[in-house]
C-alpha cells in the first residue's frame, strides 16, 4: 500500500468582486442582514463574456497547482472533477479540463457530491494513489453558480450565499511521512429535497418544463430549507472530524488546521466551540468568496498555505457536509 501526498495547490476566482451593498439592486436585503446570517461581506461573480465556465476556472486553478508542484499536465494520470455547475448536463467537465491542459488521454472522473463534492473527490483520488493505479491525480473542484441563481427577494436566502471560483490540488504518491491519513463519507438520501435543485432532469424533463410552464414552478433553482440544513449541518460537521480523528487515535488539539467546507460562518463558529478549538485552528475565508461548494475546500487550503499557515509536518483537517444529505472528512499530514 502506497502513501498519498500533496503536492501542489492553486486557486482561481472571478475579478468581479460582488459586495452585499451590490445585491440590493437585485432584491431586497442589506449588508447587515446577510452578514449576521451568513459571515459573507462579498463574492466573485463571473461576468458573461470573461471566458470563466466551470472547466476554464478549474484549468486556471489546476494550472497553478502544478507548476508548485514541478509537474506538467503530461506527468498527470488522472483527473477527478467536483462540480455541481458542469459547464454541460453531459459531457461532465473533467473530460473538458483533460483537453485544455493537453493531458494524455488520461481518465477523467466527474464527482456529483455537491458541497462535499471536495472531500469525496479527495478521497477518491486517495484511493487511486495507494492502490497503485496511478501515481499523480488532479484534484479539482469547481463552480460557476452565479448563472443559476434567482436574483430576486424571493430567492434571496439562497443567491447571497453563492459565489465562483476553483481550487485545484496534486495528489501524488509519496515516499515521506506525508500521507492522507483517513477519509471517511456518509449520505442519508431521505433528506435530499431539503437542498436541491430538482429540474431539468430526468423527471423534470427540459420540454415538460417548456410545454407546461408555469411561472411559480421554482423547480430550475436552487431550494434550501435553511434552518433544517443548518440543525444538521452543526452535528455532522463535527462527528466528521471526530470520526476521522478517532480513526487514526488524535484530538481536535492535535490539529492545526481545519479547513471546513465555507458554508456560512455561523456553522464554522459552532465547531469551533463544540471542538473547543483556538480561533488559528481554523480557517475561514467566507467573509471574501461566499460559497463556492465544491471548490471552497480547495480554494480555502491554497490561501491558508499561500499564507504560511500550512507547512511541512502539519495536520489539516478537511470536513464538508451539503446536499444529499452528504458529509464527510479527509485527515491529512502535509
Amino acid at each position: 500500500m502506497y502513501k498519498s501526498k500533496i503536492l501542489g495547490l492553486g486557486k482561481y476566482v472571478p475579478d468581479n468582486i460582488v459586495t452585499n451593498n451590490d445585491l440590493t439592486k437585485y432584491m431586497d436585503t442589506n449588508d447587515q442582514w446577510i452578514r449576521e446570517r451568513t459571515g459573507i461581506e462579498q463574492r466573485r461573480w463571473a461576468v458573461p463574456g470573461d471566458g470563466n465556465t466551470t472547466a476554464t476556472m478549474g484549468v486556471k486553478a489546476a494550472k497553478i497547482a502544478l507548476e508548485r508542484a514541478r509537474l506538467s499536465p503530461k506527468d498527470i494520470d488522472f483527473i477527478v472533477f467536483a462540480t455541481l455547475s458542469p459547464d454541460y448536463y453531459f459531457p461532465g467537465s473533467g473530460v473538458l479540463v483533460q483537453e485544455m491542459l493537453g493531458c494524455d488521454t488520461i481518465g477523467a472522473l466527474d464527482i456529483r457530491n455537491q458541497c462535499s463534492g471536495f472531500v469525496y473527490a479527495l478521497a477518491t483520488a486517495d484511493q487511486f494513489i495507494k492502490t497503485g493505479m496511478y501515481k499523480n491525480i488532479l484534484v479539482i473542484g469547481s463552480e460557476l453558480q452565479s448563472t443559476g441563481l434567482d436574483l430576486s427577494t424571493r430567492g434571496r436566502g439562497v443567491a447571497v450565499l453563492f459565489g465562483d471560483g476553483a481550487g485545484a490540488l496534486v495528489l501524488s504518491r509519496s515516499n515521506d511521512d506525508s500521507d492522507i491519513l483517513s477519509n471517511h463519507l456518509h449520505s442519508e438520501g431521505k433528506l435530499a429535497k431539503e437542498l436541491s435543485v430538482l429540474a431539468p432532469g430526468a423527471l423534470n424533463p427540459p420540454n415538460k418544463l417548456v410545454e407546461d410552464w408555469d411561472p411559480e414552478d421554482l423547480s430550475y433553482y436552487p431550494y434550501m430549507n435553511g434552518n433544517f440544513v443548518f440543525k444538521h449541518a452543526v452535528t455532522r460537521f463535527p462527528e466528521a472530524i471526530m470520526e476521522g480523528l478517532n480513526a487514526v487515535n488524535l484530538t481536535p488539539q492535535d490539529i492545526d488546521l481545519l479547513v471546513p467546507h465555507q458554508a456560512n460562518l455561523r456553522i464554522s463558529q459552532f465547531v469551533q466551540r463544540k471542538l473547543n478549538m483556538r480561533d488559528e485552528q481554523i480557517m475561514n475565508n467566507i467573509q471574501k468568496y461566499g460559497n463556492t461548494t465544491a471548490a471552497s475546500i480547495p480554494i480555502a487550503m491554497t490561501e491558508a498555505w499561500e499564507a504560511g499557515r500550512i507547512k511541512r509536518g502539519d495536520l489539516v483537517v478537511t470536513a464538508a457536509f451539503g446536499s444529499g444529505f452528504t458529509w464527510g472528512s479527509n485527515i491529512i499530514r502535509f
